[in-house]
């Protein structure tokens, strides 16, 4: 009750409150705008070339080489999605789902194959069944074959060979992503099959398949865009893809338009398979009815024999074998090459992937931390365009940066020589700089996502409490966010580090003169079939590619122990 002489009570007032998705400051807004149009500028670059007038160069390809491309690069995506499907469903089920022994172990070491590049494998395997590699040349001995003619053995410099490279490298993407749908299931499911005297066989085929469908079809378009990224493979077993044939245009013809037009071909190979990957999913869910599978089908016997032949295959065709066919290359042959050359291509490589990975993280956080200030769909629209160039191959990349960096590189080269009269040459396209632009274009959406989930962890009441205490949001974001978030941060860059070290496509294109790195070198004496020079070079990158490999199999472990 008021006191008798007092003002009139007022109406109480709220203080006004910016309503969710206004928070976003205009200078860290518009600064990410720009990152991200300068982000997807090579890929409109590419499609831009749309609308340039054909030539003679395009021509010929389109009447002489083009449908190769097109059914060449369709049977490839087919044999691997094959492959991927087998090799990953059938793993990720049997650690899922059995009781057999080895379980534990083949559970996270499925996916240390992800650490081998495909073009490695394909050396190291070159290198073993080969016409003059010891597996034919031992065949010749005990049997007294003499020629070629004598016998017949399956030719791994084929589309076959290639598939099954990319198969034994590229199933743990199935399997990671089916392995986790098949333990998410309800134990509901799997008593409701048993309960009808369904066999081990028919509840994995009517049962626990359908409903991982999803997971399943989204591994396997991951594994086929790799594909169709791939150089190095292809190009080494002489088969005519996209990723081919831009390269040639580009180098060989000096052509970029036609190079453009089948950058084009390569992006229209990748929307179809993230079309299918989506159709496939359409209407494909199901809800959590019970508790969660833990208790497994336990598989003795020659029942056990089953599940640990097939983890065992890939693995050891996927992983222990070609590392062991590079180290004894490398150890055992007089042309390995461990001197002053070695280590100048890792200097290059570790410095490109260092600075690419540092510019990435950085990069990441300020377009993770403008979503968080302004969760709108114009900053996540933003941010999508940002990570755009992870669903592009390298090569098409290459080509998206060379063309505005080329053009830029002419236009400055121009004014500098009528307004000071200097001769400069092409200065962005002849250094690092467009390579790492390249880099960080590819390999953005990694370090992004991985911030974006770190953020995501970071309860909203922290960014309030920072506030109430009169921080902005810079401050808030380097005294509360940065510290919470370094093992996000270390993770994105380890990433982008890593996919740096094995990138062949982007690295070839752009690399400058007299410039190469592990990647390139390896691929560079494999085709002048100087395999035991190779071998270190090759050996290197799978010895790097194996550290997010094995922190991923350790998070495993402990999630599941």
């Amino acid at each position: 009750m008021a006191h008798p002489g007092s003002p009139p009570a007022q109406p109480f007032r709220s203080l006004p409150v910016a309503p969710p998705g206004r928070r976003w400051p205009g200078a860290l807004g518009l600064t990410s705008l720009v990152i991200a149009a300068l982000l997807a500028l090579p890929v409109f670059a590419v499609l831009a070339q749309l609308f340039q007038p054909a030539g003679d160069g395009w021509s010929h390809l389109a009447a002489t080489v083009l449908p190769d491309y097109i059914a060449t690069s369709l049977g490839l995506v087919l044999l691997v999605a094959f492959g991927v499907i087998f090799g990953g469903v059938a793993t990720a089920w049997f650690t899922a789902v059995c009781e057999f022994p080895g379980r534990r172990i083949f559970e996270w070491a499925l996916i240390l194959p992800l650490a081998v590049p495909a073009y490695v494998m394909a050396y190291a395997y070159t290198d073993l069944l080969q016409y003059a590699g010891p597996v034919q040349t031992t065949l010749r001995e005990w049997f007294g074959w003499q020629t070629r003619a004598d016998y017949w053995f399956p030719d791994i410099r084929s589309l076959g060979g290639a598939a099954v490279m990319f198969s034994l490298v590229l199933y743990p993407y199935v399997y990671m992503l089916a392995r986790v749908a098949f333990l998410e299931q309800s134990s509901n499911y799997i008593e409701a099959g048993r309960t009808f005297g369904f066999s081990t066989s028919r509840i994995f085929a009517t049962i626990s398949l359908p409903l991982a469908r999803p997971a399943i079809a989204a591994g396997t378009a991951l594994a086929l865009m790799e594909t169709l990224a791939d150089f190095g493979t292809v190009s080494y077993f002489g088969i005519q893809t996209f990723t081919t044939g831009i390269y040639r245009a580009w180098y060989s013809m000096g052509d970029p338009v036609s190079a453009a037009k089948l950058s084009i071909g390569l992006l229209c190979f990748v929307a179809l398979v993230l079309f299918i990957e989506r159709l496939s999913r359409r209407g494909a869910g199901f809800h959590q009815t019970g508790k969660l599978l833990h208790e497994r089908i336990a598989l003795s016997g020659w029942k056990a024999a089953v599940p640990v032949l097939i983890c065992a295959t890939p693995l050891i065709l996927g992983f222990l074998f070609p590392c062991l066919l590079l180290a004894r290359m490398a150890l055992t042959d007089g042309d390995a090459q461990f001197g002053t050359r070695f280590i100048r291509l890792t200097l290059n490589s570790v410095t490109l992937a260092g600075i690419t990975a540092v510019i990435a993280v950085a990069l990441a956080l300020l377009l993770a931390y403008a979503l968080r200030l302004n969760p709108s769909p114009t900053s996540r629209l933003v941010n999508r365009m940002a990570g755009l160039g992870y669903a592009v191959p390298g090569s098409v990349i290459a080509v998206g940066v060379l063309i505005p960096v080329t053009w830029l590189d002419h236009r400055l080269s121009d004014f500098l020589q009528s307004v000071f009269g200097l001769t400069t040459g092409l200065v962005l396209t002849g250094g690092i700089a467009a390579l790492i632009y390249g880099y960080v274009i590819r390999f953005l959406a990694v370090a992004l996502q991985s911030t974006e989930a770190g953020l995501a962890k970071i309860t909203p009441s922290m960014d309030d409490a920072a506030r109430s205490l009169g921080c902005g949001p810079v401050e808030t974001a380097m005294r509360v966010h940065v510290p919470m978030l370094k093992g996000s941060l270390v993770t994105a860059g380890l990433l982008v580090f890593v996919d740096v070290m094995k990138e062949l496509p982007a690295t070839f294109v752009m690399r400058p003169f007299n410039f190469d790195t592990l990647a390139v070198q390896a691929y560079n004496l494999a085709a002048d079939e100087r395999l035991s020079e190779a071998s270190t070079a090759a050996l290197a990158i799978v010895l790097v590619g194996l550290i997010p490999v094995l922190l991923a199999s350790r998070a495993i472990t402990r999630k599941n122990s």
